[in-house]
C-alpha cells in the first residue's frame, strides 16, 4: 500500500507550502526595508517609493517573484528594468538576513491587483450593472 505524503502536491494545483509562504513573507519584509532605507545610484529609482506587496516563492526556493507597486498610483512598469539592474545588490542585502543556503533569484513584476480591483469596482457601479441589479428587486 502506497503511503500518502503530507507535503502538498504542487503539480496538481495545490497551493504553496508553509515554508514557501514563510520565506516569501520574510523576503517581502527584508526587501521593503531595504527599498525604504537605500539610496540607489540608479537615476530611475532615485526618488521612487517602491512597495513590495507580495513575494511568491518557487517550490525549490531558488526563485522569488516579487510583486511591486510605486507610491502615488504611478505605473511601475517603467521601473522594472531598473529593479532588474539592482537585483544583484538587493540579493546581497537579503542574503545574510534570510539565512538560506541559496539566496533566491529575484524577478520583479508589476502588481496589478489594485488596477483590477478598481476596474471591477467601476463595472459594479456602472449604470448597466445597476440596472440589472435593480431588476432583481422587483
Amino acid at each position: 500500500m502506497k503511503q500518502k505524503s503530507s507535503r502538498p502536491d504542487h503539480a496538481h494545483g495545490a497551493g504553496p507550502s508553509q515554508r514557501q509562504l514563510r520565506v516569501g513573507e520574510e523576503i517581502r519584509h527584508i526587501l521593503s526595508d531595504v527599498l525604504l532605507r537605500t539610496e540607489f545610484h540608479d537615476p530611475a529609482l532615485a526618488r521612487e517609493h517602491i512597495t513590495v506587496s507580495e513575494v511568491r516563492m518557487s517550490p525549490d526556493l531558488k526563485h522569488a517573484l516579487v510583486f511591486t507597486t510605486v507610491l502615488g498610483q504611478k505605473d511601475i512598469r517603467p521601473l522594472l528594468p531598473a529593479l532588474k539592474r539592482v537585483s544583484p545588490f538587493l540579493r546581497a542585502q537579503i542574503a545574510p538576513r534570510l539565512g538560506l543556503r541559496v539566496t533566491p533569484e529575484l524577478k520583479f513584476v508589476a502588481d496589478e491587483a489594485l488596477d483590477e480591483a478598481t476596474k471591477i469596482n467601476q463595472l459594479l457601479h456602472s449604470p448597466e450593472v445597476a440596472r440589472d441589479l435593480g431588476s432583481d428587486e422587483d
